[in-house]
């Protein structure tokens, strides 16, 4: 499960943020973005020394700045049924679509690539001597052209 996703199945649920400082805040959250900044309704803050508390009705939390977060079990385990729902779906598309496991999803050619050229050593891209070919040198074996032979004394 991925953080992100988790923040925004948290959103209207209450949470907990401790930032880097020490200071907590206690609210319900509106939104995230994919930096984690988060915003907060409801809000409780309580000093890093837990002797001062203060009321706001909102506030907005940048994400490097929070240490972590404290989420409702109901949230986690909302998650894991989205998650395991779309694992469900993807199978069920997969049956559907007749899938091979030999051949990719996009019902390419088995055996890879098609931007693989050649598969012995020294064929196709990257191997010995083509590189100055693809950099548009002369060296390397089978890269002069067909002219040079004749200029040469």
């Amino acid at each position: 499960m991925l953080p992100l996703s988790l923040l925004k199945t948290a959103q209207s649920h209450p949470m907990l943020v401790e930032l880097k400082n020490g200071e907590t805040y206690n609210g319900h959250l509106v939104s995230c973005d994919s930096w984690m900044n988060i915003n907060l309704r409801d809000v409780i803050c309580t000093s890093k020394d837990g002797d001062r508390f203060w009321r706001m009705p909102e506030c907005y939390i940048r994400g490097s700045t929070i240490k972590y977060l404290r989420i409702p079990d109901e949230v986690i385990d909302m998650v894991k049924e989205d998650a395991q729902a779309k694992s469900r779906n993807r199978t069920e598309m997969n049956k559907n679509r007749g899938g091979n496991s030999s051949q990719n999803q996009r019902g390419g050619r088995p055996g890879g690539n098609r931007n693989n050229v050649g598969n012995r050593p020294g064929q196709g891209y990257g191997g010995p001597g083509n590189n100055a070919m693809r950099l548009g040198g002369t060296a390397g074996q089978g890269n002069r052209l067909p002219h040079a032979a004749k200029n040469r004394k």
